[in-house]
């Protein structure tokens, strides 16, 4: 255990449970559902409203072998593909053999996907998948009804939930074992302040952290706070570096910063073309699937297609689909575009690439259990090993279903009996995380933009190192001067503290990855090579709050340890 935590005030206030699930997506509901199910006390925390996640923004659907003459098989060499090398074959293997299954049974809990007009369900193809295996709801608005699906059944299932609600640092108990966290609500919750919610089993499901970036598909709420929590309780986390820039999304001008609209996979999928301004295709030759080409490749195309034009986007055309299409099919697409002055049945889109989805994690084993006893993590904070360097598109809903219950019943068949947690000075009397001010938050993501964005390099990965150290050098002299200026403990200050954290580790990991690999792309290394960097990067902070990166002697992950 490290003994550090975030500068916040002690927890005025404590409820007791089983389970305690941070994240209301679909990998934080379905554990909380399977957990409630297996007779366990179980809170759900979640830091907006239960539908405000990430899993609702998710257009294009959920990949499962469900369509005649697709098997599992098949999605894993896919998969593996993808993933550049770095996929744990047997965490495949357990996502494609169970996804099938619990797709069904998402249906089973209420889920209503598109069908044919035979009553099947329709499927669709996305990158670099070779079959049509995609699932989706309205058209594209996949994420939407499976997030309407399992809160509807969280409610129907009254579990206690604490939402608008922050979580802070995991408690421990004198073995350092996992006792509950603290948080803070925001003030519309059942509770307000700072408190505890006391449990031996806490499962991470905080989503992404692509608000370190200036311009991402996440939502606002996605600022690495599980990845940061486990960090500072001296868990591992893996695969940092490979971060994935969605190819499409709607340019919506070079200054513009946050969540920005995605135009889904599933465009492409239906036949949509990439062109530059002069109307050329620039995909084809480049791979066997063009368009459809795993994610890291199209963002790599449409980045090399911008230097070599000296323009800041391409274009998305699929005006042959014609309105009916577009309006059946691609809905919220089609709003959004019209929203923002584009009219996709009548004009090219402008694409660009941005921040989309986090390949690795905190690092798991195939149950979801992560090296800190009792710490589990499921969905995009995790690291499961199913990514490798690139996820293969709509194996995120899948992976938060398939490890979502395996962590549940293996909480379900340990039962670990609950502790008392102990106070964070008796951990070794570590100082609190000093607090960044708020408006720091916009020199990390233009740090991050600049210096760990789709185009890396070693100059421009030390630039951005020495910059997110001084902000942290900062901080912590100021925390120690005689007459400190400290940021005041609240939402917008541990957010910010999160995001430097988690950008400290990115970028350390970045560096040390003297390659090209999937989603990762050094322009100063940029070949891949499997001799030397065919293996993970182990990333945890030391006491002193540095990190400390370490290489696996292989492709496979290390044996997680964590005591049960």
């Amino acid at each position: 255990m490290t003994g550090i935590r975030l500068t916040a005030p002690a927890p005025g206030w404590a409820i007791d449970a089983d389970v305690v699930v941070v994240g209301s997506g679909v990998a934080g509901l379905t554990t909380a559902l399977r957990c409630a199910a297996a007779g366990l006390d179980t809170v759900v925390v979640t830091k907006a409203r239960l539908d405000d996640g990430s899993t609702r923004w998710a257009q294009g659907g959920i990949a499962a072998a469900l369509g005649e003459g697709d098997t599992p098989e098949q999605h894993l060499d896919d998969t593996l593909v993808a993933g550049a090398g770095l996929c744990d074959e047997e965490a495949v293997r357990t996502l494609v053999t169970e996804g099938p299954d619990a797709v069904r049974r998402l249906i089973t809990t209420g889920a209503h996907f598109d069908t044919t007009d035979s009553g099947d369900i329709a499927l669709t193809r996305e990158g670099g998948h070779h079959r049509r295996r995609i699932a989706h709801a309205g058209g594209d608005a996949t994420g939407a009804e499976i997030s309407r699906t399992l809160v509807e059944a969280v409610r129907e299932a009254t579990l206690h939930t604490i939402e608008n609600a922050l979580v802070l640092d995991l408690l421990t108990d004198a073995e350092g074992r996992t006792a509950g966290v603290s948080l803070h609500v925001m003030g519309e919750g059942q509770h307000d302040g700072v408190g505890a919610v006391r449990a031996p089993s806490v499962v991470l499901a905080t989503g992404g952290m692509g608000q370190v970036f200036s311009a991402t598909t996440n939502p606002s709420v996605s600022t690495g706070d599980g990845v940061a929590l486990a960090l500072r309780a001296g868990a591992e986390v893996s695969d940092l570096e490979f971060v994935q820039f969605h190819p499409t999304v709607l340019f919506l001008g070079a200054d513009s910063e946050g969540q920005q609209p995605l135009v889904s996979e599933a465009v492409r999928g239906e036949g949509a073309h990439l062109v530059d301004a002069s109307g050329t295709r620039f995909m084809l030759g480049q791979h066997e699937l063009a368009e459809l080409a795993p994610r890291d490749i199209v963002a790599k195309a449409i980045t090399r297609q911008m230097h070599k034009h000296g323009t800041e986007h391409m274009y998305l055309d699929a005006r042959h689909f014609g309105a009916r299409m577009w309006e059946q099919r691609f809905p919220t697409i089609l709003a959004a575009c019209r929203t923002h002055g584009i009219d996709p049945v009548t004009q090219p889109v402008p694409v660009a690439p941005a921040a989309h989805y986090a390949s690795g994690g905190i690092r798991t084993d195939l149950r979801g259990r992560t090296t800190v006893p009792g710490l589990y993590a499921c969905g995009e904070v995790a690291c499961t090993g199913v990514h490798g360097a690139n996820r293969l598109a709509s194996n995120s809903l899948l992976e938060g279903l398939v490890f979502a219950e395996r962590i549940a019943a293996d909480i379900a068949e340990t039962r670990p009996p609950r502790t008392e947690p102990v106070e964070a000075a008796s951990e070794g009397g570590h100082a609190p995380v000093p607090l960044l001010a708020p408006e720091a938050r916009t020199a990390i993501q233009r740090t991050m933009t600049r210096g760990a964005g789709v185009l890396r390099s070693a100059g421009s990965l030390a630039t951005a190192a020495e910059e997110l150290e001084a902000l942290h050098r900062s901080a912590a002299a100021d925390a120690d001067a005689a007459d400190p200026k400290d940021a005041v403990p609240g939402v917008d200050a541990w957010e910010v503290t999160n995001l430097l954290l988690v950008s400290r580790v990115l970028v350390a990991a970045a560096r040390e990855r003297e390659e090209t690999r999937g989603c990762h792309w050094r322009e100063d290394r940029p070949d891949r090579d499997d001799a030397h960097w065919r293996r993970h990067l182990v990333v945890r902070i030391a006491a002193d709050r540095t990190p400390v990166v370490h290489r696996t002697e292989t492709a496979a992950f290390p044996p997680v340890r964590a005591a049960d």
